[in-house]
């Protein structure tokens, strides 16, 4: 289904070639002045120079060709040669109908779909998320319910942390920290495989006894802490991740639970949020892959000794500043960061076969990416440009430094979402809402506004710049909110359910006589260009302002158009136009991971 857009875009190249110029100067765009004309085209201006023409001489003729297109209500020029371009209101009334018909809500699909694979997690074993991981979860949800809607096989994967040198540093200070603990763990420790592994077995239930995401959030930092200063500490750490690596049972088993407490806290936060991933999947899965991986790179001669170390050289002539190498294996013959990142993408390959890989991770990771990237180019693990780092700036507070507690430290996102939730309970009461409802059904409502809120406010930026947070205006059912976005949804409904709506059809015909109704119908079209934008530039803020731009349209609609006290065939054109707003402010809303409710 073509919008209005696209085909006065068709309908104005063909002017053009009419005139013997490019199709390409038959450009079409939202008018800059909507009070004048509903599109302009500024091709004529962009053609003159090149063709040795008039402009206003080359907009006549454009003009005179468009003459009579049934699109068209007018066609004029402006100044030296810009063209006004103004829809017929018949042609927009039937787009409008046509919008409400379409089960996707005048929203294409792309002519071609592809599996894609999006890395939008990140979260590490044995420490709570913070306001750090927020973005990512946010963002990398938003873009995966924007390609599967446009027609994509997407998978989400949250990418576990949840191996390496940190989990020796967990054994070690989880086997110390308790002192009923420690004189039958130290024995065990030292005590080789054979039947002592059903003692160990043993002494690891004990030490799995009380052991939570708490504890581990406060032995690892002081773990990680004392290994810095205490080399003897170190060498336990090193010591209990090769044990690890090497399938000690006892360790698995200790390893294991932390995943498992680890698990269960991110899967509340991420639910909170309504964020969900199709893989869990972590850096200990693709462990096995590692040994193999190394002894390729060397038949394929792209490993290089540099000072002990195995390394990959992927900086190419032409750069405009130094690459590093990817280091993947150190000197002391360990595998590193990169390695893991780039047997995850040999295991995707593998495994998918994906036609893109998309990373949401914070845009200071750059550099690595680039790096992992272009060494999985160079083995034959992806194809040139099927990886991408989709970067994002950093949520910062009021001092414009990203957002910390009043302490000064990380501010936990459990803790955030509890903040959000309290504050949309406050606006709701506020609003007079609760009384009549019962306690479950307050709360999911507060949950779903703290939910708008969070994701809104970050979602209505370019995902590459960052933004301050206030949580007071977030919450907020007035301005450029998630819940002001709620509220409009949930008026339409409130709407809906009159008496004097129920029965009407929502497929009746849509005459958009008044400007009010022209303009929201402008907007419904504009959609699929704000879907397009989005998924072209893995952007979500287009989706974000055209579901901004819609409520407000519907704002204005409703202030000056009557709709249940108008005569019946306008009430029921006018019904049916607010239906179709609704499903569309609800598409964008769910594209964005936003659910309104019922009544607010």
């Amino acid at each position: 289904m073509t919008d209005l857009r696209g085909a006065l875009g068709e309908a104005v190249a063909a002017a053009f070639v009419a005139a013997g110029l490019s199709p390409d100067y038959g450009r079409v765009t939202p008018s800059d002045r909507p009070d004048l004309a509903d599109f302009q085209c500024n091709g004529a201006l962009i053609g003159a120079k090149p063709s040795g023409r008039n402009p206003r001489e080359i907009a006549i003729a454009v003009t005179d060709h468009l003459a009579g297109n049934p699109l068209l209500a007018s066609a004029e020029i402006a100044g030296l040669g810009f063209i006004n371009l103004r829809v017929s209101t018949l042609a927009l009334s039937e787009r409008a109908a046509r919008i409400a018909a379409d089960p996707r809500i005048g929203a294409r699909r792309s002519d071609v779909s592809r599996r894609v694979i999006i890395d939008y997690g990140g979260p590490n074993v044995a420490k709570p998320m913070h306001v750090g991981h927020l973005r990512s979860a946010i963002i990398g949800e938003s873009l995966k319910r924007i390609y599967r809607f446009r027609g994509d096989e997407v998978l989400g994967d949250a990418h576990f942390g949840d191996w390496g040198f940190q989990m020796g540093l967990l054994i070690v200070a989880v086997s110390d920290a308790n002192e009923r603990w420690r004189a039958v763990a130290e024995e065990l420790w030292r005590t080789a495989a054979g039947p002592a592994q059903d003692r160990e077995t043993e002494v690891v239930e004990h030490l799995l006894e009380g052991l939570d995401l708490d504890l581990l959030d406060r032995l690892y930092p002081l773990a990680a802490a004392r290994a810095k200063e205490d080399e003897a500490y170190r060498d336990r750490a090193r010591k209990a991740t090769a044990e690890l690596q090497a399938g000690k049972r006892g360790y698995i088993r200790l390893w294991r639970r932390f995943v498992e407490v680890s698990r269960t806290a991110l899967e509340r936060e991420y639910h909170a949020l309504d964020v969900d991933f199709d893989l869990w999947k972590g850096e200990s899965d693709v462990e096995q892959l590692i040994a193999p991986m190394v002894e390729e790179l060397h038949d394929k001669k792209l490993l290089h000794r540099d000072q002990g170390a195995q390394i990959i050289r992927v900086a190419r002539q032409g750069d405009k500043r130094d690459l590093p190498p990817l280091l993947v294996v150190s000197s002391e013959g360990s595998a590193m960061y990169g390695t893991t990142d780039l047997a995850t993408i040999l295991d995707r390959h593998r495994t998918y076969n994906p036609d893109l890989v998309l990373y949401c991770v914070d845009q200071r990771q750059g550099d690595h990416f680039e790096i992992v990237f272009r060494a999985a180019y160079m083995a034959g693990y992806a194809t040139e440009g099927s990886l991408e780092h989709i970067g994002f700036g950093t949520m910062n507070g009021t001092d414009g430094k990203p957002f910390k507690t009043r302490e000064g430290g990380v501010l936990k996102l459990h803790d955030l979402i509890g903040m959000a939730t309290a504050k949309a309970r406050e606006r709701l009461v506020e609003a007079g809402l609760g009384s009549e409802l019962s306690e479950a059904e307050f709360e999911e409502i507060a949950r779903k506004v703290a939910v708008a809120a969070l994701k809104f406010a970050d979602l209505q930026n370019f995902r590459g710049t960052s933004y301050v947070f206030d949580l007071d205006r977030f919450t907020s059912f007035e301005g450029k909110t998630g819940p002001y976005l709620l509220y409009q949804a949930v008026r339409i409904k409130s709407i809906l359910r009159r008496p004097e709506a129920v029965g009407a059809s929502t497929l009746a015909p849509i005459v958009t006589a008044e400007p009010a109704e022209r303009e929201l119908s402008l907007l419904l079209d504009s959609f699929d260009n704000a879907l397009t934008e989005a998924y072209d530039r893995k952007a979500p803020h287009f989706i974000a302002e055209h579901a901004y731009r819609l409520a407000q349209g519907f704002s204005k609609f409703y202030a000056a158009c009557p709709v249940l006290n108008a005569e019946p065939m306008v009430k029921t054109s006018r019904l049916a136009l607010s239906a179709t707003v609704l499903r569309q402010l609800e598409t964008s809303l769910g594209l964005l991971g936003i659910e309104a409710p019922e009544r607010m």
